[in-house]
């Protein structure tokens, strides 16, 4: 160490006291390796202070007392300035080389810190929502989507139910998905939208504007494939936050208040696109051509000739899903 050599040939005299009843003794002072050497009279080694554990128990009081481990029990009084300067010097020079606890547990607590910020901020929503969409039954999907339902009904009136053209939808529906169920709304929604449990919501435009059922049998089976890929329950828990997903893992139902928000957000929402290659599919096993939904999305064509080109029923007589009379009452569901 710098510091001992610098200091290896300083001696000094001093008063050293062996316990707390000893009487005071003439000793002499001098570094060793690491140690402060207290010698008697003859230059007999009579202790060894471990300078790391040496302490001055008078701060700023002449004559400097020291002591191992700061206690009172074995003293020792230098008035030697040199001396008492070399000794804190030293001192000062092991405490800098020892390892900085403080700093190591401030490190390790600011790591620590850190971890848990991210696991809460990032990871625990993202777990929330997977594993509440992974567990959730049947049954609290499809009571979930009922209770978006009849909250979209408030925003956009009850769904459409002319008598006569709820048994056309209902025969488009069993044609091309039989697990789901349509509704017609009356207002709000642009094209369609899905819920948790199965519900498929079709906006009365998409029924009245076109004269051909293949089309609105075509956004019924682009809705569908859009729902298999995003998880209509998930895509409720992403809109509404991991509090929503924490509290339908834990009482198994989803807060009026997110499932309003949500309703909102429902009608008026951007679409997520589906990617062509897994519109085909769905296209194919349900029967249903492409190309009248690829023309009524981009009536030149341009934006969607993926689908028109690769329209797996192209040159093929369509299945019809409905004749001309079913057709006439399904565009009229919303008459009454």
């Amino acid at each position: 160490m710098t510091a001992l050599k610098e200091y290896a040939r300083l001696e000094t005299s001093g008063l050293w006291r062996s316990g707390p009843d000893a009487q005071r003794r003439d000793v002499g002072v001098s570094f060793g390796d690491a140690t402060l050497v207290i010698s008697d009279s003859q230059d007999r080694p009579l202790t060894h202070w471990s300078l790391a554990a040496v302490q001055r128990v008078n701060p700023r009081n002449l004559p400097a007392l020291f002591a191992p481990d700061g206690s009172d029990e074995e003293t020792l009084e230098i008035e030697d300035p040199e001396m008492i300067r070399a000794i804190e010097q030293v001192q000062k020079a092991i405490y800098r080389s020892r390892p900085k606890t403080g700093r190591v547990r401030w490190t390790v607590f600011a790591l620590t810190t850190a971890t848990i910020l991210w696991l809460g901020i990032f990871w625990l929503p993202e777990a929330l929502i997977k594993q509440a969409v992974a567990v959730v039954p049947e049954v609290n999907r499809a009571q979930i989507g009922q209770q978006l339902l009849d909250r979209t009904a408030r925003i956009a009136g009850q769904p459409c139910t002319d008598p006569f053209g709820t048994v056309s939808l209902r025969r488009l529906q069993a044609a091309i998905a039989p697990a789901e169920e349509f509704h017609v709304l009356r207002n709000g929604l642009a094209t369609t939208a899905s819920l948790p449990g199965g519900h498929i919501l079709i906006g009365r435009d998409v029924i009245e504007d076109y004269d051909d059922p293949s089309v609105v049998a075509g956004f019924a089976v682009v809705e569908m494939a859009r729902a298999r890929l995003f998880d209509p329950l998930e895509a409720l828990l992403r809109a509404t936050g991991p509090t929503t997903a924490f509290r339908l893992l834990t009482t198994g139902s989803v807060p009026d208040d997110a499932l309003d928000a949500y309703a909102e957000m429902l009608l008026t929402a951007p679409r997520v696109q589906v990617p062509d290659e897994a519109l085909l599919i769905a296209f194919r096993a349900t029967k249903v051509p492409a190309r009248p939904y690829a023309f009524a999305i981009d009536i030149t064509g341009e934006e969607t000739l993926a689908l028109i080109e690769a329209d797996p029923f192209l040159g093929v007589a369509p299945v019809t899903h409905l004749d001309d009379g079913e057709w006439i009452s399904l565009q009229g569901i919303c008459q009454s």
